[in-house]
């Protein structure tokens, strides 16, 4: 199994295979539109902007199971984030990360990066994962890691 085997529903609807990012480096975060560390939304469109011409992008994935602090639909959710924040990385349909219903995807990312202490569990909105080009999940990010603070290990990868 590799990250280039999942499909994730677009904001808009479209089924959407990650094959789809096969060479690129990808910051995989799920999103809230209203928790603490919603800010981080300028920052990772930020990111995805100075680095996306070298074959970098910004996943998002928006989820409510943290304080129901995304409760919105797709279209409530994609109008906050390009009008608040000028989000045009690739957004996706709310997901759930932990749990029976968790998404394939996020199951298989928690499997690949283990957070603090080796647990599985997401703890927060604004958990980031780290992908090489090669599809790796290379590393696990805590929702208090600014994305400022990724850029040089984004720049490695990027080469």
């Amino acid at each position: 199994m590799s990250l280039y085997d999942f499909q994730a529903v677009t904001l808009e609807g479209a089924n959407q295979a990650l094959a789809e990012y096969r060479g690129q480096v990808l910051l995989i975060v799920n999103v809230a539109s209203e928790c603490g560390f919603t800010p981080q939304y300028a920052g990772l469109e930020a990111l995805y902007r100075q680095h996306r011409d070298k074959g970098f992008a910004v996943l998002g994935f928006p989820c409510n199971q943290f304080g129901r602090q995304e409760p919105g639909t797709s279209a409530e959710i994609r109008d906050f984030c390009t009008a608040r924040y000028g989000v045009s990385f690739p957004m996706f349909a709310r997901i759930e990360v932990n749990g029976d219903e968790a998404h394939p995807l996020y199951r298989y990312l928690k499997q690949e990066q283990k957070g603090v202490l080796g647990t599985e569990a997401i703890k927060w909105n604004f958990t980031k994962f780290l992908v090489d080009r090669q599809g790796r999940v290379v590393k696990r990010y805590a929702p208090k890691d600014s994305p400022e603070s990724l850029a040089a290990d984004i720049a490695t990868l990027l080469g």
